[in-house]
């Protein structure tokens, strides 16, 4: 009976997060899409821009940077859109959607990033952080079309998730930097931490929350046997604590 009310709040936690998610990740998404509809001005430039000029190649650095923005916008939704319940039980409309998400990043929000990480605020390392991340999104998105293509829905999924964990990166990111700006704290440095840190994190949730993975399978092991651990201790105590000798009286 323990058992199964353990189990029943595990999947109404994760339902939870689940829907925590994605409205975090699509309001975010929105949020950081209507930020950007400056960078459409063709005729003046937005503060963000201003701030890295001069650029090297500024007429490539701007196109990519329109193109990074409409193709996020495009295919970060698709992306949350496949992740729920009622479009993965409509395989046709699921396969439609990641396709085209597919497209978007593959040839849109990939180079373009690229590109963009090579002049990142933060130096070096951050450039470093962003092409990591999008070798991740690479990496990820290729194994899971093979995967699909084979029926491996399991192994799809897991990719996918990876992928969407990485585009997450972009809300989360955002998220720091405010939060590192109002602190006070150097810009230099909130940049790197509020760049690897949801790159690591991301990376290493999206491998726990899948099934098949070996190191999700450790964890909940080593979840599992600390639960009993901590179950047979309190049971002990609580044995103890009912055959406790009666004091005697005189003698």
């Amino acid at each position: 009976m323990a058992d199964e009310t353990y189990s029943a709040m595990q999947r109404q936690l994760r339902i939870w997060l689940r829907i925590a998610f994605l409205a975090g990740m699509v309001s975010g998404s929105l949020l950081i899409s209507a930020m950007s509809v400056a960078y459409f001005d063709f005729d003046s430039l937005p503060p963000f821009v201003i701030e890295k000029l001069p650029l090297r190649f500024q007429t490539l650095w701007l196109a990519s940077l329109r193109v990074h923005v409409l193709a996020a916008a495009i295919s970060f939704p698709l992306c949350l859109a496949s992740l729920t319940r009622a479009v993965q039980r409509r395989v046709a409309l699921h396969r439609v959607l990641g396709r085209i998400a597919g497209i978007v990043v593959l040839f849109g929000l990939l180079p373009s990033g690229a590109v963009l990480s090579l002049d990142a605020k933060g130096g070096p390392f951050v450039s470093a952080g962003f092409l990591f991340s999008g070798s991740i999104v690479a990496y990820a998105l290729f194994h899971g079309v093979r995967a699909a293509r084979r029926h491996l829905l399991v192994a799809h999924a897991r990719a996918m998730r990876h992928v969407v964990a990485q585009m997450s990166v972009a809300v989360s990111s955002r998220a720091l930097i405010v939060g590192f700006d109002s602190a006070g704290i150097d810009p230099e440095v909130a940049y790197m931490i509020a760049l690897w840190v949801p790159v690591l994190a991301s990376a290493l949730l999206a491998e726990l929350l899948s099934p098949s993975s070996g190191l999700r399978a450790s964890c909940v092991v080593l979840i599992e046997r600390i639960r009993r651990e901590m179950s047979s201790f309190a049971l002990v105590v609580r044995v103890r604590a009912l055959v406790r000798p009666v004091p005697r009286l005189g003698r």
